[in-house]
């Protein structure tokens, strides 16, 4: 059960900040995930009238506030144009509609939960995080450090001619992934980058990069191989939902499902 003391909507980030540094404060973004579990809160934090709750799109990046709800990624336009049904696909199976219109991007970013879809995708894509106090970084960098009391007010995904695959396997249709997997691929400075991100290791999501040229034309026998080269890379464990033998095994399996589909593409 959640107990909460107080509940404070703030006016400012410099308030919420300040409030935020309080042992036992804590952000609300949709509170899908706090709200299950067994703790004593002092102050809750809400975030809801500083204006984190849109997508902006420029001529060269998105801009994706914190309040933003897994519905709004589901549904954006300008994402689907640039990434096809890659984003909406990375969040359509987490529980349900009701759900997704509550839970946030934020949440799901700042909580680096080993099950999280939308940790994973983004993870692949050219993604930064901007935080109050710590400045804008690299996503891939954000996930290595230790949780403090920041805020994170948006995620930016700086547009590239980037193709992104998105697969993930589950027990059941709504049930956390047993594995999840993005691959992106694109051009980098004249060169033909790969970018594997995979998830529900059950570990968070870790980032490979490979500067692999790959024609259209490329034996199967060769993809595999690459596949298996990019899945190898990774470490797994084993829980409840599947040995790690299991999981690299799948991984090796939707990364050459991605890097197959992206290739009939070109």
């Amino acid at each position: 059960m959640l107990t909460i003391q107080n509940y404070v909507k703030a006016k400012s980030l410099e308030e919420a900040y300040t409030l935020n540094q309080a042992r036992n404060a804590r952000i609300a973004g949709g509170m899908m995930w706090m709200r299950l579990g067994n703790a004593r809160v002092k102050t809750i934090i809400d975030l809801s009238d500083l204006g984190l709750d849109e997508i902006e799109e420029t001529d060269h990046v998105f801009r994706i506030g914190a309040m933003c709800t897994l519905r709004q990624l589901e549904l954006h336009e300008g994402l689907r144009d640039m990434y096809g049904d890659s984003i909406a696909e990375c969040v359509r199976h987490i529980v349900g509609v009701q759900f997704r219109n509550q839970a946030t991007v934020g949440g799901s970013i700042y909580g680096r939960y080993g099950f999280s879809d939308v940790l994973t995708c983004f993870l692949a894509l050219d993604t930064f995080v901007e935080l109050y106090n710590g400045g804008t970084i690299r996503l891939s960098e954000f996930i290595k450090r230790k949780k403090d009391k920041d805020i994170l007010v948006s995620i930016i995904v700086r547009k590239s001619k980037r193709k992104l695959r998105y697969e993930s396997i589950r027990r059941t249709r709504t049930d956390f992934p047993v594995l999840a997997c993005a691959v992106v691929t694109g051009l980098v400075h004249g060169k033909e980058c790969w970018y594997f991100s995979v998830g529900a290791r059950p570990q968070k999501a870790a980032l490979l990069e490979k500067e692999w040229s790959i024609t259209k034309d490329c034996p199967e026998e060769e993809l595999r191989k690459y596949a298996r080269e990019a899945a190898d890379s990774f470490s797994y464990s084993s829980n409840m939902r599947g040995s790690a033998e299991y999981r690299r095994h799948l991984a090796e399996v939707l990364i050459y499902r991605a890097m197959r589909s992206i290739l009939a593409e070109v």
